[in-house]
């Protein structure tokens, strides 16, 4: 009887560590005990499970950018976008870097160290870290699996790694429709055209004939491709790193959930389905499952029209 006892006190201990180090509920317990009394916690890497894979703090608005994003910088812009949410004193390690410069500075270290993970951790906490960290986790190693064989005082430095993986995913997207399409809504608070009263767009909406082929913004895996009474037949694609873009009101959806696209590929024929004005796509771009104006993201940006179709 006293090993048996023996045997369950020891499994209870081992659920309790595992569910204090390993559990999403158990990281958010040490997070706030973190911060109830003044200590600091590698719980964070495991929060990115809320996040889609991203985590940092709530994300910052993109600078505007100076130039059209060449897809082989769209990395270098990224984290230059993260970099600028830095004061001048932390900035100053970067230089007067441009996001040309960062995306070659990048690239040699994605050639040196296996992967644009460890490369664009190594651009935040250093080299010798991320070689470690590489070193123990492999180079096909996420940054997640990275992240936690550093010490937590990189903590927030991770962070903005984690937003720059995010923020170069977001800056190499094309568009859905082609660039002479005019917006007929843009994204933000807008007096709703069928509800009423001032609510968020959480998208733009382009004003274009029924059955005009629809095209994936960037590579990626379809998560829904369905209808509803409020959004109508929709695609969402998820990109990876946190991003997710999504099209609503189609006509006809031409992939099937768990279908991976390429970027360009034809996913849908826009039309007028669900709660809508008349025909139109509406494009979206979730960051970390925050919807944001993806044309913070493009240095050319379609023109905006007269309100006319909406939802």
């Amino acid at each position: 009887m006293k090993r048996l006892a023996a045997a369950e006190l020891l499994a209870c201990l081992l659920s309790l560590w595992g569910a204090w180090y390993h559990t999403p509920a158990g990281a958010i317990v040490r997070i706030a005990s973190a911060h109830l009394f003044g200590f600091r916690t590698s719980a964070r890497p495991l929060l990115a499970y809320y996040g889609a894979g991203v985590y940092g703090g709530r994300l910052a608005p993109a600078p505007p950018l100076p130039a059209p994003v060449p897809p082989a910088q769209a990395l270098g812009y990224g984290a230059w976008a993260a970099a600028a949410q830095l004061d001048e004193g932390e900035r100053a390690q970067f230089g007067a870097a441009s996001p040309a410069q960062l995306a070659a500075q990048l690239r040699a270290l994605s050639r040196s160290l296996g992967s644009d993970e460890a490369a664009v951790l190594a651009l935040f906490c250093g080299e010798e870290p991320a070689r470690y960290a590489r070193d123990k986790e492999g180079s096909g190693a996420s940054l997640e699996e990275l992240a936690r064989q550093l010490p937590p005082r990189y903590a927030d430095r991770i962070g903005l790694a984690s937003q720059a993986l995010m923020l170069g995913s977001a800056y190499a997207l094309g568009w859905p429709l082609p660039q002479s399409v005019r917006i007929t809504s843009p994204f933000g608070v807008r007096a709703h055209p069928l509800l009423g009263g001032r609510k968020l767009h959480n998208g733009v909406d382009l004003g274009v004939p029924l059955g005009t082929l629809v095209r994936a913004a960037g590579e990626g895996v379809v998560r829904r491709a369905s209808s509803d009474s409020l959004n109508g037949r929709t695609v969402v694609l998820d990109h990876g790193r946190g991003v997710a873009t999504i099209y609503c009101h189609n006509e006809d959806l031409l992939v099937r959930e768990g279908e991976r696209v390429e970027r360009g590929q034809p996913i849908a024929r826009s039309g007028n389905s669900g709660r809508s004005t008349g025909p139109h796509l509406h494009y979206q771009l979730d960051l970390a499952g925050e919807p944001v104006d993806p044309l913070r993201y493009r240095a050319d940006k379609p023109k905006v029209a007269a309100l006319e179709a909406a939802d």
